[in-house]
């Protein structure tokens, strides 16, 4: 049996780290079908950015997603304004300078694990009594690198995998109370947190040859937020854009056993990561 169109129209969206990037462009997208939107992010300017875009249908409100605290301030004021959240989006995230684990501060691992999964947890807790009540969605925001080698980012993709199995968890445990819930894995989208993380440093470029060049293909914001927002539509327990990684999720249990030997044995990554275990990470 198909299930309906999820209708957007009048629904009230919460979005974390919605002021740019990939949050941003689902915002207005989600506003475009007719949605209500509220952005929670760091921001100081929070406000006034949702002000700018959406006067009648958006909100926005500073709070940080490591703590609990700001984004129960976030829900309370979405809820005096719209009424009620349908949808959250765990969208907040960050990407450490890419370094051996060896060489990783543990400042900048604590940092990665606050944002990337304890703020997805707070922002579902958050949330929860809401999106309940309105039989609505969760969306929570994975990577590829849930289940690509993380050599070089090893504690943003630990922090990406954590979020894959959060959402696995709530899919079943929240199936009594219809509400459903969207995994998005997307690869490399062209946000400033790639810019600054990926594209500014050279060793990054070594360790991503070892992919495919259709692999390494970059998505704009707005592609990836259509994407996401076509899956809530349809209740998508899924998003995976480019569409191309798909074969490689589901054949990760047999992929990973041998792709990862031969990736201990490329010389153009051992000298990569070679490199990086010289030099100092910087905490991001």
């Amino acid at each position: 049996m198909t299930r309906a169109p999820y209708d957007l129209r009048d629904k009230v969206v919460l979005i974390t780290g919605g002021t740019g990037g990939i949050g941003h462009a689902t915002a207005r997208e989600l506003l475009r079908r007719g949605a209500k939107v509220v952005i929670a992010d760091i921001h100081p300017d929070t406000a006034q950015l949702a002000e700018h875009t959406s006067a009648h249908s958006m909100l926005g409100v500073v709070a940080d997603v490591r703590e609990r605290a700001t984004l129960d301030v976030a829900v309370a004021e979405a809820v005096d304004r719209f009424g009620r959240i349908d949808i959250a989006i765990a969208n907040a995230g960050i990407l450490p300078r890419t370094a051996t684990l060896r060489t990783t501060p543990i400042t900048s691992i604590d940092a990665v694990m606050a944002v990337n999964v304890d703020g997805v947890v707070n922002t579902v807790q958050a949330t929860a009594d809401q999106v309940i009540a309105h039989r609505g969605q969760f969306a929570l925001i994975s990577s590829v690198f849930a289940f690509l080698n993380g050599l070089g980012t090893t504690p943003y993709a630990m922090s990406k995998a954590a979020v894959e199995q959060l959402g696995r968890g709530l899919r079943v445990e929240l199936a009594p109370y219809s509400v459903s819930t969207t995994i998005a894995y997307f690869s490399l989208i062209d946000t400033d947190m790639i810019k600054h993380g990926v594209d500014a440093d050279p060793l990054v470029e070594e360790l991503l040859a070892a992919l495919p060049r259709p692999l390494r293909k970059r998505l704009q914001p707005t592609a990836a937020a259509t994407a996401l927002v076509e899956g809530l539509v349809h209740r998508s327990p899924q998003v995976m854009a480019p569409s191309r990684w798909k074969p490689i999720s589901a054949l990760r249990g047999l992929l990973a056993p041998a792709l990862d030997p031969q990736l201990a044995r490329n010389t153009r990554i051992l000298a990569a990561l070679t490199e990086l275990d010289a030099r100092s990470a910087i905490a991001p």
